[in-house]
């Protein structure tokens, strides 16, 4: 079968298809791709740090608000800069609507309270598990195989995140245990979403596809959003939080994904994935230092962090198929 080539989300840029290793074997590859994958997975590292920063003025259902709108924004700008603006088929539309839905309107709400619940260092942490919600949405579908390897990954991840959450001594009416199990809901709607675009996104090209998830997002996210920051009392806001706000918004959003593009056409998707796994790192070493004593680390995150690390190494890492191409295709997908 030969290589599919999409539109690229910025000119001059192509998101090859599934032959994409053959494509740039060939070729010799500087630095520069392995810089731009580095400085992607610094930024999507500190998108929950500053977001705990934007939540101390900004209820989560606001930041949501705030942060879809001004990513629809941004993509539509973009998709008009490069002077064709796509309209979907109307029997794609409602593929959008449901991947807005996943990938949008559910994994925004809930990553973004469980975030104001529980920790930036957890929700880092648990985001590692979307790879395997990945793998297992793929199975169900049919994408892939569910091999013996895979098998072993997902308990062995799913390991660490019970013994994150520790349910047994859990305190149900606890903040940061809500929190955790809405950041693992968050992987599994997010898991879901990249198992199951592709198909839209191969075909319209990633910017055109991106545009239409987030203007769909827009019609439940503003609207409610808009409800409960109106009940916030008027103040004004301090210039730290104008500044988190228009990091989250234009920094991992078209930054990151201008990089991620462009790395993406150099190198091939398993590379792209591999660098992935520095996100929380980043985190993990910069929180404590920007959110203070509450960030740090305890005996429990590290022995979650090792069975979820090894989990997800072993269902990701080494690895050729589908599941790969579609996490280097999302960059925030950690």
């Amino acid at each position: 079968m030969p290589a599919r080539t999409v539109k690229a989300p910025l000119r001059g840029l192509k998101f090859p298809g599934r032959e994409l290793s053959r494509a740039v074997a060939n070729r010799k590859n500087g630095i520069e791709p392995h810089l731009a994958l580095v400085a992607v997975q610094i930024i999507f590292g500190t998108w929950p740090i500053v977001g705990k920063v934007a939540l101390r003025a900004l209820p989560s259902t606001g930041l949501v608000a705030i942060r879809v709108a001004g990513a629809a924004a941004a993509f539509f700008l973009l998709l008009r800069l490069r002077g064709r603006l796509v309209i979907p088929r109307r029997s794609d539309l409602a593929r959008l609507a449901l991947y807005s839905l996943l990938g949008v309107v559910l994994n925004q709400f809930l990553y973004v309270k469980g975030l104001a619940l529980s920790t930036a260092v957890n929700a880092a942490l648990l985001s590692t598990t979307i790879p395997v919600f990945t793998l297992l949405v793929s199975t169900f579908l049919g994408y892939e195989k569910f091999t013996t390897r895979a098998a072993v990954g997902t308990l062995v991840a799913a390991a660490g995140v019970v013994y994150l959450i520790d349910p047994l001594r859990a305190d149900f009416s606890g903040d940061k245990t809500i929190g955790n199990f809405l950041l693992v809901a968050n992987t599994v709607a997010y898991g879901a979403y990249i198992a199951v675009s592709q198909d839209v996104f191969r075909r319209y090209g990633a910017l055109a596809a991106m545009t239409w998830v987030f203007l769909f997002g827009c019609l439940a996210c503003v609207p409610v959003g808009g409800y409960y920051l109106s009940q916030v009392p008027p103040q004004p806001l301090g210039w730290t939080i104008w500044l988190a706000v228009a990091y989250i918004i234009l920094v991992p959003t078209v930054g990151a994904y201008y990089l991620n593009a462009w790395a993406l056409e150099r190198v091939a998707p398993s590379t792209v994935a591999v660098y992935i796994y520095l996100q929380p790192l980043v985190a993990f070493a910069v929180a404590p230092l920007v959110l203070g004593a509450s960030e740090r680390w305890g005996m429990r995150n590290w022995v979650a962090a090792a069975f979820i690390f090894a989990g997800v190494a072993i269902v990701t890492l080494r690895s050729r198929s589908r599941v790969m191409e579609e996490v280097a295709e999302h960059p925030d997908a950690l």
